[in-house]
């Protein structure tokens, strides 16, 4: 019995690489590409009779990892692997909350490859080495984790992003509301949001706070 494969990828020539792979192999039949998390749900809803998906991470439009989750709500039947160049923690620990069976860098040969969509029918979970190696010493590391958490649940409007901007450049409130022509009482209510998202109480934590995080 051939096994179903979909491919999400935004880049066409390392589509037709991963096509290539796939062909080589008499058991695996590629049934259709999506070329962002979107488009490719939407080819699902069409034909959800996929066995692995293997999924890009960074897509206009819709990332793999939001895919992830919503495919494996919608279809859990179906088997996603993440085929990716990014092998840092940030994007492992989420691939695998967002329910992906598998984590691959796109370098794979095709031999490696056909194992590994293999072994993850048969209800394993391939990862290239170094991806294993990095998931091992995340576990290790629950500070690792909290972190790339709360990294995750700060969301700050644009707006609160331009305050922090202007608080780490040494700014107060009223410089701040006259540079975003608002008042220095909603530059302070904005303040007072970003103090509770952040976590902090003053404006050299916030600042330190966003920096380390990378939003600002």
């Amino acid at each position: 019995m051939k096994l179903k494969i979909a491919i999400a990828e935004d880049n066409s020539f390392l589509a037709k690489a991963i096509i290539e792979k796939l062909s080589f192999f008499k058991d695996l039949n590629f049934k259709f590409k999506g070329n962002n998390g979107a488009e490719l749900i939407g080819k699902l809803e069409v034909n959800h009779n996929i066995d692995v998906i293997l999924m890009d991470i960074q897509m206009p439009e819709m990332d793999g990892i939001t895919a992830t989750e919503i495919i494996k709500t919608k279809y859990p039947h179906i088997k996603i692997i993440m085929l990716t160049v990014f092998d840092d923690d940030e994007n492992i620990f989420k691939a695998i909350k967002a329910g992906a069976n598998g984590y691959l860098l796109k370098e794979i040969d095709p031999e490696n490859l056909h194992k590994c969509i293999l072994e993850v029918v048969n209800g394993g979970a391939p990862m290239t080495p170094n991806i294993a190696l990095k998931t091992l010493n995340l576990l290790r590391n629950p500070k690792r984790i909290h972190s790339i958490k709360i990294n995750e649940e700060i969301k700050l409007t644009n707006r609160e992003v331009e305050i922090l901007e202007h608080l780490s450049k040494g700014l107060n409130y009223n410089e701040i509301a006259d540079n975003l022509i608002i008042s220095p009482s909603t530059v302070r209510k904005h303040i007072e949001n970003i103090y509770k998202k952040l976590q902090v109480h003053n404006k050299m934590e916030a600042v330190l706070m966003a920096q380390k995080h990378k939003l600002i």
